[in-house]
């Protein structure tokens, strides 16, 4: 799991990038959206999926989203230690919006990425 968190640091942080860029431009829909791809992408790996979480929170706390920010919370919780042993949804967005619990639908893009950095191919 290890080569995988390498493998898919560098797609997890370019998704982070662009919830920044979407920050600057004051598009806190666009910003989110962002964050859920990273959590898509990073989930799998406990480093990628608690940073991403936490930037969820701060998306929540600037949005002063109190549902958000409670949900945020509990999920960092719930990252850093059930991810280790593999209990993450695949596919879950990782906003207060959807279940914890509740798989979904892997966009076909980020699937081929996750794939590629599974395999290392």
């Amino acid at each position: 799991m290890m080569n995988f968190a390498i493998r898919i640091r560098p797609h997890v942080d370019a998704e982070l990038r662009a919830a920044v860029s979407a920050r600057a431009q004051a598009d806190a829909a666009d910003e989110f959206r962002h964050l859920e791809r990273a959590h898509v992408l990073g989930q799998a790996s406990t480093r990628e999926h608690v940073r991403v979480h936490l930037a969820m929170l701060a998306w929540a706390w600037r949005q002063r989203d109190a549902r958000e920010l409670r949900g945020q919370a509990l999920r960092i919780i719930g990252a850093a230690t059930k991810t280790m042993f593999g209990w993450v949804p695949r596919g879950n967005t990782g906003g207060a919006n959807v279940s914890a619990l509740q798989p979904m639908p892997v966009p076909p893009d980020l699937a081929a990425t996750i794939e590629r950095a599974q395999t290392g191919r």
